[in-house]
């Protein structure tokens, strides 16, 4: 397989961080796009993209917070005209599943006259561990909404090695992946998981959206992250199609997906679920 030189934007991230390693171990030339990398990449400085893109030939995107929310579709559309100019061959977009807002991004890239693949991703397991519900867990009450509904959580090492799979191999050109684990689980059960791995009591409380909400301002989050929120476990959540599991991640990788225990035992022994050490080092 040829050296290829690839630009990871979101590549100190969840997924971005794991394909960045995956890519390098491959032997592959990478490019970190965040805003502490040199060049930096900012989605709100696009008078910087060009350089950042300039000698690549490939891109992985994930936009932060979500392509759902209001200025991502814009800043897609500028990212597809810079990497145009740069004359770059793949672009490979990270997406939701069940997210109707984020498809208007996946059409700019559809259209836009290069390779490309879709990813659109299920809710990740590393919520609980690197995300908004690692607090939570740590202190031992977790209240959320949609308590019952089933969620095909998917893991981010999973996503991170079909999205390398896709970036690197032209088969999957034009193809629209959905990427979930191999079973559903609600929030209570996956927090009972948890709980039991690090045999401690987690309680897990059912809320509505609005008491979520307003928990949020409270705290002092802001009103475009509280909008988010709203929307992931509103219309995500809240769409019975989403709970459907695929085999993509199997038909890609050739093995099964991640279960949520496996996650949960892998990730326990990090310690990152350790309260004493958290306490220690706050």
């Amino acid at each position: 397989m040829k050296k290829e030189n690839i630009l990871v934007i979101g590549g100190t991230g969840k997924t971005g961080k794991r394909i960045v390693n995956l890519l390098n171990a491959k032997g592959h030339n990478v490019r970190v796009g965040s805003r502490s990398a040199t060049p930096a990449f900012d989605w709100h400085v696009p008078e910087g993209w060009d350089k950042v893109l300039e000698d690549m030939d490939k891109v992985y995107v994930t936009y932060q917070p979500d392509l759902a929310v209001p200025g991502a579709l814009d800043a897609v559309e500028q990212l597809v005209k810079a990497a145009k100019r740069a004359n770059l061959k793949k672009m490979v977009l990270l997406s939701g599943k069940g997210e109707r807002e984020a498809q208007l991004s996946e059409q700019v890239v559809i259209h836009s006259g290069l390779d490309y693949t879709i990813v659109r991703a299920s809710w990740f397991n590393q919520n609980f561990s690197e995300n908004f519900l690692l607090e939570p867990v740590l202190d031992g009450f977790v209240a959320l909404p949609q308590s019952e509904v089933q969620i095909p959580w998917v893991d981010a090492d999973d996503i991170a090695e079909v999205a390398v799979e896709v970036l690197l191999n032209d088969q999957h050109n034009g193809n629209i992946y959905q990427l979930t684990g191999p079973e559903t689980l609600t929030f209570p059960e996956t927090v009972a998981t948890i709980a039991k791995a690090t045999d401690r009591q987690i309680t897990y409380v059912p809320v509505s959206l609005e008491e979520y909400s307003e928990g949020m301002r409270k705290a002092g989050l802001p009103e475009d992250f509280v909008w988010l929120v709203n929307y992931l476990f509103d219309v995500v959540l809240g769409n019975p199609a989403n709970s459907e599991i695929t085999n993509d991640v199997e038909t890609i990788l050739g093995r099964p997906a991640k279960r949520f225990e496996q996650y949960v035992a892998e990730t326990e022994a990090t310690g990152v679920w350790n309260v004493a050490a958290h306490q220690a080092n706050a």
